[in-house]
């Protein structure tokens, strides 16, 4: 057995100690770091289709995984509301780890699709945001920084550095999970590639409104409901010179149209992550979060005062 293999073994062989789940996933800087000899904490994403019946068998195998005033007073049924109503649908729990590019471990759910969409809409929203022309490398940093746009752990709980350092760490990654949407990207003449001296391709973008539009086309339906809120829909002329239905968003320039979507995402993202984190808090503990949020905070003030 290969260390891919054996890797991928030792990740699943933590579905051992929880009840069975249709969905699951793990990420973190540990799966493909170019330093080995680090541990971190790897992020497994659990999906289930019934939550209140998952976490009802997990107190039984893992009471130890939820604050104790929660398993006290209503369990899963609390468990589950808490997330639901006050959080974003997610239970958080930072220290159930196992030490050891998103890997799909379990995917009964075709998550697998859904995640292919998203991967076209943040090279979308990223494309927006960039100028005529940029590196590959600012294409992925402008990919990644899309998830902390507006996070309100940015303020004080994150490494300043983090996203040069996701996209330096794992530049390859994120090549092969974006290459498919880059060349077709590049076969509808949205985009040209041209080499450079460090072998990073060198990139440039049409700017036109036509491209505009169907850029807006592939971004999240929350994200283009918000922005037809601020702007209202319009009718826009088609690339084959056709006029749209009137449900799609008609920008006057594409400075307007990326303004708009980065006040979305920003207030998407923060709303998100202040729910998420009021949640985190109730749902593992003060204990818990404290020494999570002393870690974070450490980290983040190292990366503020290193030179």
């Amino acid at each position: 057995m290969d260390n891919k293999d054996t890797t991928h073994s030792h990740l699943l062989s933590f579905l051992n100690a929880i009840p069975p789940v249709d969905f699951c996933c793990v990420y973190g800087s540990t799966l493909h770091s170019t330093d080995p000899g680090k541990s971190t904490m790897v992020d497994y994403i659990l999906g289930v289709s019934d939550p209140l019946q998952w976490h009802s068998e997990n107190l039984k195998m893992n009471a130890d995984h939820y604050a104790s005033w929660m398993v006290l007073l209503r369990g899963a049924k609390l468990i589950t509301n808490v997330a639901d109503k006050l959080g974003v649908g997610v239970h958080f729990n930072p220290y159930v780890t196992w030490n050891n590019k998103v890997n799909m471990l379990v995917d009964n759910l075709d998550i697998e699709t859904i995640n292919s969409v998203n991967l076209r809409a943040a090279v979308s929203a990223a494309l927006l945001l960039l100028p005529p022309k940029f590196t590959e490398e600012d294409l992925y940093a402008k990919i990644c920084s899309l998830s902390y746009v507006g996070d309100v752990r940015m303020l004080f709980a994150e490494d300043r550095n983090k996203v040069k350092k996701i996209v330096q760490g794992q530049f390859d990654l994120f090549q092969s999970m974006y290459k498919p949407f880059l060349e077709e990207y590049e076969g509808k003449d949205f985009l040209r590639f041209s080499s450079s001296k460090n072998q990073l391709a060198n990139i440039s973008q049409d700017c036109g409104l036509p491209v505009t539009h169907s850029h807006i086309s592939f971004l999240p339906p929350t994200v283009r409901s918000q922005m037809g809120m601020k702007i209202g829909k319009k009718k826009v002329i088609s690339e084959s010179g056709k006029v749209g239905n009137g449900n799609e968003l008609g920008f006057g320039s594409r400075e307007e149209a990326a303004k708009c979507m980065q006040k979305a995402l920003r207030r998407t993202v923060m709303v998100s992550s202040a729910r998420q984190a009021v949640s985190g808090v109730l749902t593992v503990g003060g204990v818990k979060a404290a020494r999570y949020l002393t870690s974070k905070m450490c980290k983040a003030w190292r990366s503020w005062t290193r030179t």
